[in-house]
């Protein structure tokens, strides 16, 4: 298996971490009798040799080994290694150019010369030697009439369902790499999709004929697989374990609790769901049948998989949302826990299980904050869901937490999403603020917070404190930066009520690093365009963040910043996408001038989603006159996909929230033209 180990150079060859001297020895290690030591090298190889796919030098010279470890009977835990061998030659796929994309051609060349070991493995006596296998023999053997031949073969002899499972996936993958040869591929999928096969294995190819070839669907296609799921679940050992597990507050405990308990379940109504697309009422109604399955693990799942059906789409999820929040009253921790955090991640589309989530906070007090280990105490999950969805039943209870002895740290960000409803907290409010100590190492934790829900009130009798947190700041405090701009917009937003206070602290303000902050409150409090103009604009030759915030206000000032016009439009040819967007949208509301600044908040809008909602925004200080970028709006509208869906997942908790934000920007623009 080692032959010819030693007479590589190992120590000029790279991986993730530097030299691959260490390489050798975890290769031997992957042959250990010890089983520990075996997991210990397939770890090390995915955390250095094959880091997050990566492929380096030492990935190509450890190929001819792993193949002789994964050919040699003598090796336990070979499926971990032909798992890995699949992955490396894999990225050979990748169209990447440079040093990188060599690298990963390499390796699929490497592999697929020794694709005849996937042939042998894929009647290996060991099912989960098998099941990685068969991926691999479609991968790598560049005979398609030989493959599905032996495709062909495994499906008939084969008895274990999870090599099963593999196989179907291999035909649809098989499907998509030859489509020429992808006849007798399909008739296998669709035969295994109908009786007498296993519920789990006619689930399996539904989903991948979803993804392949849905024509081949049947017309009731979500009938049939919610009636294959509840017969797959009925048939599922009785001795598995439950969803309930121990309420310890621990990062490893709460992870536990969360995975999915019946992960070849979830992944497989997972495949069914991605191969319907943008299906969306199908789905939607496969949804609900997950929801209302009488198996609790099903449930589970379903509300899982639908955080991403969420986050991706934009459909009117009022009735999934519902049944989550039926959930809420389920005896088992993991199923509880999976939709309160999903719903958390709804804000205002969480609504229709407003009442689930006020029935738990109101029988579960325990629940309202939540204590962790290390750091501030955080509110929680149901508290939190319940507060970002608007519903006002959040308030006596916020109102119960800022009595307590420890304010959590995320109260202050969730105060906003109640609108008036959260005028109650406002005293409380005020007199947590005023007990921040502002020199103490927590000031930033303390006041940030309060001073977000404060400015989303309104409370003009803030000032006062606002005031004393801004003049008792230190210099060297962490995050004295943030803690200040925070005041200052706290200020901005209801400074007028004490112009005669504020104004005084906003103009020292004007010398400092927060003069482009300072000087847009100012311009909110005073109007007085002659006292913050020639501060503003000699901002624009600062460091990026000041210049975007200089940006920001100078639009504020429309026509009168005049004076400011061609630092902005020397702003709009810099490398940094944010400045070149706040620097177009103040052009084209200080001089009117479309044609300068609509192609680069065009381009912006196409290349960049999350600019969206700031391009929206100048779109609607402009009013009729941002006309020229209309179109965009109205295709905004038109899309069914959320603008920073992606399905690879990498979704933010904000994400779903800023799409209706979004949306109902969209609407106001256009409403208003």
């Amino acid at each position: 298996m080692f032959t010819g180990i030693d007479e590589v150079d190992w120590a000029s060859l790279r991986h993730a971490y530097g030299s691959a001297e260490d390489v050798p020895g975890l290769l031997r290690g992957l042959a250990s009798a010890d089983p520990a030591e075996r997991e210990t090298a397939l770890d090390g190889m995915y955390g250095a040799v094959h880091h997050q796919g990566d492929v380096y030098d030492s990935t190509l010279a450890c190929v001819p080994f792993l193949l002789a470890l994964v050919a040699s009977g003598e090796v336990a835990d070979r499926a971990g290694i032909v798992e890995l061998l699949v992955s490396i030659g894999t990225q050979g796929a990748s169209r990447e150019d440079g040093a990188g994309g060599r690298l990963r051609t390499r390796a699929g060349v490497g592999v697929r010369a020794g694709a005849e070991v996937f042939v042998r493995l894929a009647g290996d006596a060991d099912p989960s030697v098998r099941r990685a296998a068969a991926a691999g023999l479609v991968r790598f053997l560049d005979e398609p009439a030989r493959v599905l031949a032996l495709l062909r073969e495994r499906c008939a002899l084969e008895r274990d369902d999870r090599v099963l499972h593999a196989l179907t996936e291999s035909l649809a993958l098989f499907v998509r790499r030859h489509p020429g040869h992808a006849a007798g591929a399909l008739e296998l999928l669709t035969a295994q999709s109908t009786a007498p096969h296993d519920p789990g294995l006619r689930l399996a190819a539904l989903g991948q004929l979803a993804g392949c070839a849905p024509e081949r669907l049947p017309p009731d296609v979500v009938a049939v697989a919610i009636v294959l799921l509840r017969e797959r679940s009925a048939r599922r050992s009785l001795g598995r374990h439950g969803v309930g597990c121990p309420h310890a507050d621990t990062l490893a405990s709460r992870l536990r609790r969360l995975r999915p308990s019946d992960e070849e379940g979830s992944q497989l109504l997972r495949t069914l769901h991605r191969g319907l697309g943008d299906r969306l009422d199908e789905r939607t109604a496969l949804l609900k049948g997950q929801l209302t399955s009488p198996d609790a693990v099903d449930r589970c799942n379903a509300v899982w998989m639908s955080a991403g059906l969420f986050r991706e789409w934009r459909a009117d999820w009022s009735e999934p949302v519902t049944l989550i929040g039926a959930q809420l009253a389920a005896e088992e921790s993991r199923l509880r826990d999976a939709a309160v955090s999903v719903l958390e991640d709804l804000f205002g589309l969480a609504a229709p299980a407003a009442d689930d989530l006020a029935a738990l906070v109101a029988s579960r007090p325990e629940l309202w904050v939540r204590h962790r280990e290390r750091g501030a105490p955080a509110l929680g999950g149901p508290l939190k869901a319940l507060a970002r969805s608007g519903d006002v039943r959040a308030t006596p209870v916020l109102a119960e937490v800022l009595a307590g002895p420890d304010v959590p740290a995320d109260l202050g960000r969730v105060i906003g999403h109640l609108g008036p409803g959260a005028a109650p907290l406002a005293p409380a409010l005020r007199r947590r603020l005023g007990e921040v100590v502002p020199d103490s190492a927590g000031a930033f934790e303390g006041a940030v917070p309060l001073l977000s829900a404060l400015t989303a009130l309104g409370d003009e009798e803030a000032v006062p404190e606002v005031l004393r947190l801004l003049r008792d700041l230190p210099v060297r405090l962490p995050l004295r930066d943030a803690v200040t701009e925070a005041a200052v917009r706290a200020l901005e937003a209801f400074g007028s009520a004490a112009p005669s206070l504020v104004i005084p602290v906003l103009r020292e303000l004007l010398g400092t690093e927060h003069a482009a902050v300072a000087a847009g409150a100012l311009w909110s409090v005073e109007g007085d365009a002659s006292a913050v103009l020639p501060v503003l604009t000699g901002e624009l030759a600062d460091g990026a963040p000041r210049r975007r915030a200089a940006a920001a206000a100078l639009a504020r000032l429309g026509p009168k910043a005049g004076a400011a016009l061609p630092g902005l439009r020397r702003m709009v040819l810099a490398e940094d996408l944010w400045e070149r967007v706040s620097a177009a949208g103040a052009v084209w509301r200080i001089s009117g001038d479309a044609e300068f600044a609509a192609p680069v908040l065009r381009t912006a809008w196409a290349d960049h989603p999350r600019t969206r909602l700031t391009v929206t925004a100048c779109l609607a200080a402009l009013g009729p006159a941002g006309a020229p970028l209309h179109d965009l709006l109205r295709a905004e509208l038109a899309a069914r996909r959320r603008h920073l869906a992606s399905p690879s997942g990498g979704y933010g908790s904000h994400d779903v929230l800023d799409d209706e934000r979004l949306l109902r920007a969209c609407e106001e623009v256009l409403g208003g033209a």
